[in-house]
């Protein structure tokens, strides 16, 4: 019941909702302009979560997902992803330790099926796997203050480290990476943590935590995008989503080739779109002189200075040499923008 009695409290508070996400607080213009300028607060329902339990949980883990899952505790959280057998990202997530469980932080359309695939994988291993979206908030906090305010507020000295993490007694803190200071909350008790918070951080829609997602590089595969890309392909062995030296899981054969053996075709960039249509996961690039796309969109998000942000996976050779053009060959052409990491062949 955790849920709906938060989603009713924060329509008190000017929510305004479509399909369980915030879109904004009234003033989306506004709240555009205080992500480019001060501290904000979101909710972030559009995620869900799944705890893994029991004695077997971190073998089980370990033989799925591409992150050295034995570095997770109570203190490091981590980026990882889960592919099929042929090494494409099923869904990629969040990894963090919370009591004795662990938890995968996903979006929450990917939940079911994830849950639905991960449970033919048990056999007789000791593990349970469980939807808790329900019993769990999630919340963001992002701005140069929002250190200072978890310090204030919580009464606690919040990870300094991006990754790092920290549970309280019913609230868990994790820095992520940010163009600014970003963390993640999970809490039992949100409204205890929202009202304080919102005195001094501009509540404001899910699209601007995913717009800040973007500006850090970091990609999120959608059902729209399951199944179509390595780990390699969306950077996430530059960003630590991959331990390329902790053993087998599924589809480890295929993504050791690539990093050890192979050539990267293609990898994921940071670009912008000046347009008015938004762009949606899975939509297909171009260059003019192909009829063929060169690539695809993996996230993208209004930018508060106008046009979009996107992540987006391309041909190398293409994203190199010729114009990138969005849906047609003839469609409105990508702007390249620095991705906040080093990027090198892998």
């Amino acid at each position: 019941m955790i849920i709906e009695q938060w989603q009713q409290y924060l329509q008190q508070n000017g929510a305004q909702f479509e399909d369980n996400v915030v879109l904004h607080f009234g003033s989306p213009e506004q709240e555009r302009q205080a992500a480019l300028q001060g501290d904000i607060l979101t909710d972030l329902s559009y995620f869900g979560i799944i705890k893994v339990s029991g004695s077997d949980a971190a073998k089980f883990l370990q033989g799925q997902l591409t992150n050295d899952v034995l570095q997770v505790n109570a203190n490091q959280s981590q980026l990882t992803a889960w592919c099929n057998p042929k090494g494409r990202i099923i869904v990629n997530l969040r990894l963090f330790k919370r009591q004795d469980a662990y938890y995968l932080f996903l979006p929450q359309a990917s939940v079911e099926i994830t849950l639905k695939r991960l449970r033919m994988y048990i056999l007789r291993a000791a593990v349970q796997l469980e939807d808790v979206s329900h019993q769990l908030v999630r919340l963001g906090i992002a701005g140069e203050q929002s250190a200072s305010l978890i310090a204030d507020n919580l009464k606690c000295i919040p990870p300094a480290a991006i990754n790092a993490s920290l549970t309280l007694e019913t609230t868990t803190i994790i820095r992520v990476q940010g163009t600014q200071p970003r963390y993640l909350l999970f809490t039992e008790t949100p409204q205890m943590i929202w009202s304080p918070l919102a005195q001094f951080a501009r509540p404001v829609g899910a699209a601007i935590w995913q717009w800040l997602d973007i500006l850090a590089g970091l990609p999120q595969i959608v059902p729209a995008t399951s199944e179509e890309f390595v780990p390699q392909m969306i950077n996430y062995s530059l960003i630590g989503g991959v331990n390329f030296k902790k053993g087998c899981y599924t589809g480890q054969e295929i993504v050791a080739r690539m990093q050890y053996l192979g050539t990267l075709k293609r990898r994921m960039y940071l670009a912008k779109i000046d347009t008015t249509s938004l762009p949606q996961p899975g939509d297909a690039l171009y260059v003019n002189s192909e009829p063929q796309s060169v690539g695809k969109i993996v996230n993208a998000q209004w930018h508060p200075h106008g046009g979009v942000v996107v992540l987006a996976v391309i041909q190398i050779t293409h994203a190199e040499q010729d114009e990138i053009h969005w849906q047609t060959p003839l469609g409105e052409k990508l702007h390249w923008l620095d991705l906040p990491y080093p990027v090198a062949d892998n």
